[in-house]
């Protein structure tokens, strides 16, 4: 019999022992990333007693695996149209906390001698709260359904994108080992360009593709078409110098666009389980022991780092971004923890090996100490508050509760030209990088091509213009679109009506515009003519001018942006359609204290098949139910008969007490776990009607076999292929053979009277 590989061993260990801890830390109420990398350092070289992992390599690189996934699963979670519909505020919130974080992570490792990569590293950890952590303590503590935490949870989706572009310029900079300016800018530049890229052309293109074999798309396929996609985009990210994390991100973030964004999710999601496990079970691998004991010290401080930093620069950033100072304290205080993001940053650092082995496990007893006081620091925020209110004059107060820079008040006139502004900038961006891309592709690969197919000098000049003209006419939509797009918004005819004096700096966004679009048409003439520059410029002008007046040119580039326009709110239509969408006029209900929450009723609910009026929630909490979502249905305005279903989305309008009241009650009105579920088997028994029998001259309806027994008859035996259907009003007499199915235990009952 051959030998199992070691693989195979090892990762029998690592989920036996992590399924076992697991379940520990389930029935602790702890975080299950706690229980892999508690299981980790169970079955690392580090345990004496215990059974280790043989080939450490093998398993590293099923975590390398496990990071995809999960930086996968949090890009299907991510929409770049929520991020554009947060406004500022989340963002001035979340870069104030992440610059305060960094510097502090910063000074703590200069106070403690440490190199400038651990430093830097250090920071980036600190920076990043866990996503996952913050969101269970919410729901353990009940107050999932709070406003603030709504406002924490935006905060933490910006702060996981900006992880992903923290993760890419610590690489850079690992890379040229030191840290410049220069060396940022160009990476975030290079971040920004395949980013917008990658997006861009993957929602021209997925959405189009999984529409078109949308008919063939069972589970299966789609499962492994979704995960091949996201391998792809890995390959290609590392071969444009990023990570493959980055990569698995950006796929998710375009796949989370798609129709099919709800099934992958859930089909995707026992493959990121598994995978994560691994992961973060070889992050407990990585804990040494003397390394906790040596540097104790610094753990705490760090600990200390975290705690303090966050409830003050955490209440700080929401401050700013124009909460009151409750709302920004209880927000800065749930926010006191490191996680995943920490250990992803801590591998990278460890795999480029720019980092000191001490950090990893540090970082880990860290994450492990600040998850454990998460709860304790959420309750705390409160009573600080009023500690804070006892101990400031009340004008100080009333300052603190209106500092408010994410809402800046702007006239009208000015609003329309941060729009226009905007828009144009934005829409010159996109289609700039579009240029760009397809100027590389040409000259990378098409031209070489050419080439070789028309050899010689005189033929050179051929290739040239060939390939020049062809990448001119796929340019065209795209320099078309920039150099016209807006200029008939109403943004634009306002500001035109409105005065003359607005009539030159409009004129000046068309030039700089055309200016933009004849450098590109310049640079392909240049790269591939030896005419002089005044005579490619005179050529770019007259080609843009034929670009603006062909129709063709203008029908091609509507139909793209239509497109592109379609394919990015393909999801959010079949949301509207199948009635997913919360309603329009949730977050503008005219008291800040009422909000809308979803509340999903629970399989177990004892509140399942009452009506409305029954459940009387108006009179109970104060709440009104304005929808109800049931499989693919809407039900608007339900009416008192409503009935209601485990499984149902109630969409409820209250304030954050009433809704938490509410939250709480449903949980509590559950049935209990049948723990006798083996008890509960049905079985099928015959039974013969004798002279002692308590059924005898009695007919089935007074017999009490379904009240009194908990049991059913099936049938009787009357010499037949088939057993016969007995009727209520049958009398049974001596001899009939019944057949009756019930629970082990109630047959008996009969059994013994007979």
């Amino acid at each position: 019999m051959s030998e199992l590989p070691e693989l195979v061993k090892d990762l029998a260990l690592i989920l036996v022992v992590a399924g076992i801890v697991t379940l520990l830390f389930k029935r602790l109420k702890q975080p299950l990333v706690l229980g892999y990398i508690v299981a980790g350092f169970l079955v690392s070289p580090q345990m004496p007693y215990t059974m280790s992992v043989m080939d450490r390599d093998n398993v590293q690189t099923w975590a390398d695996i496990g990071v995809i996934f999960l930086l996968f699963s949090l890009g299907l979670d991510f929409s770049f149209k929520k991020i554009l519909k947060m406004g500022m505020a989340p963002v001035i919130a979340t870069c104030t906390i992440i610059f305060c974080m960094i510097m502090s992570g910063l000074t703590v490792g200069n106070l403690f001698g440490w190199s400038k990569m651990d430093c830097v590293f250090l920071g980036g950890m600190l920076a990043m709260s866990s996503t996952t952590i913050i969101y269970k303590a919410f729901d353990d503590l009940g107050m999932r359904q709070q406003r603030f935490a709504g406002l924490v949870m935006s905060v933490l989706i910006l702060e996981d994108i900006l992880a992903i572009v923290m993760m890419v310029m610590l690489s850079a900079m690992a890379g040229s080992g030191h840290v410049g300016g220069s060396q940022m800018l160009t990476s975030i530049i290079r971040i920004v360009f395949f980013l917008t890229l990658w997006f861009v052309v993957g929602i021209f293109l997925i959405p189009a593709f999984l529409r078109s074999v949308r008919k063939m798309m069972n589970e299966e396929v789609l499962l492994v078409v979704s995960i091949g996609l996201c391998c792809l985009m890995a390959v290609v990210s590392t071969q444009v110098g990023f990570s493959s994390a980055f990569g698995a991100f950006v796929m998710g973030s375009i796949l989370a666009e798609t129709v099919e964004a709800d099934k992958i999710i859930r089909i995707v999601e026992p493959v990121k389980n598994l995978f994560g496990a691994i992961f973060f079970v070889s992050v407990g691998m990585l804990v040494v022991p003397q390394v906790l004991v040596d540097y104790a010290l610094p753990i705490l401080c760090i600990v200390g780092t975290i705690l303090l930093g966050q409830a003050v620069f955490g209440s700080m950033g929401y401050l700013l971004s124009g909460q009151p100072l409750k709302t920004a304290m209880r927000c800065g205080f749930s926010m006191a923890q490191i996680g995943e993001f920490a250990f992803i940053i801590a591998s990278l650092g460890l795999s480029l090996g720019v980092i000191s082995p001490f950090l990893y496990p540090v970082v880990v007893a860290v994450s492990v100490i600040t998850t454990f006081l998460t709860p304790y620091m959420m309750r705390a925020s409160v009573p600080c508050y009023g500690m804070i209110e006892r101990h400031l004059s009340p004008l100080w107060v009333n300052r603190l509760n209106h500092i408010a820079l994410g809402h800046p008040q702007t006239r009208k006139g000015d609003n329309n030209w941060h729009r226009l502004l905007m828009q144009m900038g934005r829409n010159t961006v996109i289609y700039s990088i579009l240029s760009i891309a397809i100027i590389m592709l040409m000259f990378t690969f098409f031209l070489p091509f050419v080439r070789r197919l028309l050899p010689g000098w005189e033929l050179h000049w051929w290739a040239n213009a060939i390939c020049g003209t062809l990448t001119v006419l796929l340019i065209a939509p795209f320099l078309r679109a920039m150099v016209m797009k807006k200029n008939h918004s109403e943004e634009f005819q306002a500001l035109w009506k409105q005065s003359r004096l607005n009539h030159l700096p409009l004129i000046f966004t068309i030039i700089v515009r055309v200016v933009i679009a004849c450098s590109f048409i310049f640079y392909i003439t240049n790269y591939l003519s030896r005419f002089t520059n005044a005579l490619m410029i005179t050529l770019a002008v007259v080609a843009l001018i034929i670009m603006i007046f062909s129709r063709k040119l203008k029908k091609s580039s509507i139909q793209l942006e239509r497109l592109f326009v379609q394919n990015l709110r393909s999801r959010d239509i079949e949301a509207q359609v199948r009635g997913h969408r919360k309603p329009l006029y949730e977050g503008r209900l005219l008291d800040r204290d009422v909000h809308i929450a979803d509340v999903i009723v629970p399989n177990g609910s004892k509140w399942a098949g009452m009506t409305l009026k029954k459940l009387a929630l108006r009179n109970r909490f104060g709440v009104h139910v304005s929808s109800i979502l049931r499989a693919n249905r809407r039900l608007n305005i339900p009416d008192g008969d409503c009935m209601v279903f485990p499984g149902d989305c109630l969409q409820v309008i209250g304030s954050d007490e009433q809704l938490t009241m509410l939250s709480n009650e449903m949980r509590k009105e559950v049935y209990e776990e049948d723990i006798d579920i083996e008890n509960r088997e049905m079985k099928l028994k015959q039974i013969v009607i004798t002279h002692s029998s308590p059924f005898i001259g009695k007919t089935l309806q007074e017999s009490g076999i379904r009240e009194r027994y908990n049991c059913m008859v099936v049938g009787i035996e009357e010499g037949k292929k088939n057993l016969s259907q007995v009727k209520p009003t049958r009398i049974f007499n001596h001899g009939d053979i019944i057949w009756m199915v019930g629970e082990d235990k109630d047959i008996t009952r009969i059994l013994n009277e007979e």
